[in-house]
């Protein structure tokens, strides 16, 4: 490959984050920038990328690299088409008022939200869980500023949540796949990882001392609503189920779900005056275009293996220092290719080094807005979170991943 292109396409992907970064400055939508520069990136790699050969191994990491954004889209579509239905009949909204006193101190509502998040994250995905929490936040008609701090505690800890278990984080479960960590080793995560959780809603808590009036709005649910509702907690639990026992995809299993909501609503005759499929329609689609033009270009930097020469690091830094910088490069690179490389490198670490890199390549995208899925859908649903106001937090997310990050590294090597 030509140098002058693999240095046009690093920047390509520069400008592209850059982009997102300054989306409020340049008026200009995140989705379309990543769109138009992760196409153009792969249509100049197939045009200027070299020999015939070169070309048919391009064509097959392009087919890869689809495989894996088709079957992001289409959990997403089913996850959001769930959340829709349930949000749109007001049921997710009966399910936090029935828990929510009528008061409470904005400091306890913090704190209940950080523990929700992070139980929810573990037993499903952590989209559906930030939908979900975003939905509850949403209810509360809190402030700009409040609602930022709630969602930003949300996306780290939906992100913290799942590191424990293999169903919560997909590089969790890359990591146990290769025989780096055990099951039992991951579960030891779940309490250095719930005291970062608790220690960021400490922080964030700061000057929240009014006390939420909860203005409970019962909407009467009919069969057809219970019945999907519990298709959709089926759903999630069959989805750890059936991926731990038989290794089927998230996708596959949310999939059948999302066709068992459309047959009980034509069973119960509800699909012939308010069609179920139309929800499908009112999910955002930004979100998604979003994920594509990252995803594409993220499968780029991989093709050029841009990506391979991170693991150099492990050879500057001992493994807790390089662990916790890949932490903080998830928060721009996606942490699945980046776990890739990483595993596919052949490094050689202790059991408590690679507990540490499975927190880090976990939690570390909460530091940005962008460098989770939780975080760009949270962006997606809160109007006025954006990169620079998420931002404003930095601090307090780097002490709660930091503390994190040491207490899971040094727990694994007082008891293994």
């Amino acid at each position: 490959m030509p140098a002058m292109l693999q240095v046009l396409l690093i920047f390509l992907a520069i400008v592209a984050l850059l982009g997102v970064v300054l989306e409020d400055v340049i008026h200009v939508n995140k989705a379309k920038i990543t769109l138009f520069l992760g196409t153009l990136a792969w249509i100049l790699l197939f045009m200027f990328g070299g020999s015939a050969d070169h070309q048919e191994h391009v064509i097959r990491g392009l087919e890869e690299n689809i495989a894996e954004i088709a079957s992001l889209w289409l959990f997403l579509v089913a996850a959001m088409t769930f959340v829709a239905y349930l949000n749109k009949k007001g049921l997710i909204e009966n399910l936090i008022y029935l828990f929510l006193p009528e008061r409470i101190s904005e400091k306890s509502l913090l704190f209940l939200t950080a523990a929700f998040c992070f139980v929810f994250s573990s037993l499903a995905d952590n989209i559906t869980a930030t939908l979900v929490s975003v939905t509850l936040i949403l209810s509360l008609n809190l402030s700009l500023e409040k609602t930022i701090r709630f969602a930003t505690l949300v996306v780290f800890s939906v992100n913290s949540g799942g590191v424990a278990l293999i169903t919560g984080d997909v590089t969790t479960l890359m990591i146990f796949l290769a025989d780096k960590v055990h099951i039992v080793d991951l579960l030891m995560l779940a309490a250095p990882a719930f005291l970062a959780v608790m220690l960021l809603a400490a922080l964030l808590s700061r000057g929240m001392n009014d006390i939420v009036e909860v203005q409970k709005h019962r909407t009467d649910v009919r069969g057809v609503d219970i019945s999907i509702a519990i298709t959709f907690l089926c759903t999630i639990l069959c989805t750890i189920i059936f991926n731990v026992t038989f290794h089927i995809p998230p996708v596959l299993t949310f999939l059948f779900g999302m066709s068992i909501m459309f047959l009980i609503a034509r069973f119960f005759h509800d699909d012939t005056e308010e069609p179920i499929l139309e929800y499908i329609r009112v999910i955002e689609f930004e979100t998604l275009l979003f994920f594509l033009g990252i995803l594409l270009l993220v499968g780029m930097l991989k093709e050029i293996h841009v990506l391979d020469t991170l693991v150099q690091i492990y050879g500057l830094l001992p493994a807790f220092a390089a662990n916790y910088l890949m932490g903080i490069l998830s928060a721009t690179i996606d942490n699945v290719p980046l776990t890739a490389a990483l595993l596919k490198a052949g490094i050689e670490m202790s059991p408590p080094a690679w507990m540490g890199l499975t927190y880090a390549v976990g939690v570390g995208g909460s530091l940005l807005v962008i460098g989770s899925a939780a975080g760009i859908v949270a962006m997606s649903k809160v109007n006025g979170l954006t990169f620079g106001s998420y931002l404003r937090y930095s601090l307090f997310l780097l002490i709660a991943y930091s503390l994190g990050y040491v207490a899971v590294y040094y727990l694994g090597v007082a008891v293994l």
